[in-house]
C-alpha cells in the first residue's frame, strides 16, 4: 500500500517540505537574485529533494507496488538538478524552461500518487493540489516566458511555498496513521511503527 509506504518513509516528505519551503523564501526574500544565484538554488533544491525521494522510495518498496512513482519522481529531480548544474551559461530562458518542465513533470506524478492514495487515507488532496499547482505553475512559465523576471521569482516562489506546506501536512498525515496503526480509507488498519 502506498500509504504505508509513505508512512516509513514519512521524514523523506517532511525534510522535502522543509527544503522546497526554504526554496521558496529565499527565492522571495530575494527577488533581485542574479541567474547564477538561482541555477545553483534551484539545482541544489532539486538534487537534494531527488535524493530524499529515491531514498524514501527504496525504503518503502517493499510495501508499496507503486514505489517507482516516487523513484521517478527523484531521478527526475536528480537529472534536471545535474543539468542546471551542468550547463554552462544558462540563460533565463533555458532556466526558465528547466523550471517548468520539473514543475509539470512532478506534478503529474504527485497527481497519479495523490489518486493511489486517494484510496487508502483521506486528506490526499493535499498532494493532488500540489501537483495541480505543479502542472498550472509549469504550464504558465512556458506560455509566458517573457514575463518580467521579477514576477517570475515570485511565482517560483510561491509555488515552492505551495509544494512545500502541501508535503508536511502529507508528512505529518502518515505519519500519524502509520504510528497509531490508524485505520486506512478502506477501513483496513495499518500495521503501527
Amino acid at each position: 500500500m502506498l500509504c504505508e509506504s509513505l508512512s516509513t518513509a514519512w521524514w523523506s516528505l517532511l525534510l522535502r517540505g522543509i527544503l522546497a519551503l526554504l526554496f521558496g523564501c529565499l527565492t522571495l526574500a530575494a527577488p533581485g537574485l542574479s541567474l547564477l544565484a538561482l541555477t545553483m538554488w534551484f539545482a541544489v533544491f532539486v538534487l537534494i529533494d531527488g535524493v530524499f525521494l529515491i531514498g524514501g522510495a527504496f525504503v518503502g518498496r517493499k510495501e508499496n507496488e507503486h514505489w517507482w512513482l516516487m523513484l521517478l519522481e527523484g531521478l527526475c529531480g536528480v537529472a534536471f538538478g545535474l543539468l542546471a548544474l551542468r550547463v554552462p551559461g544558462i540563460t533565463t530562458l533555458v532556466l526558465l524552461m528547466y523550471i517548468a518542465a520539473f514543475a509539470v513533470i512532478t506534478g503529474v506524478l504527485r497527481i497519479v500518487m495523490a489518486i493511489r492514495l486517494r484510496k487508502e487515507i483521506e486528506g490526499e488532496w493535499w498532494l493532488a493540489l500540489s501537483g495541480l499547482a505543479g502542472v498550472l505553475f509549469g504550464v504558465l512559465m512556458m506560455t509566458m516566458p517573457g514575463a518580467g523576471a521579477l514576477a517570475m521569482m515570485v511565482y517560483i516562489g510561491v509555488w515552492a511555498l505551495f509544494v512545500g506546506f502541501s508535503l508536511i501536512f502529507l508528512a505529518f498525515r502518515v505519519r500519524r496513521i502509520g504510528r497509531a496503526g490508524g485505520t486506512w480509507r478502506g477501513g483496513q488498519p495499518l500495521p503501527a511503527h
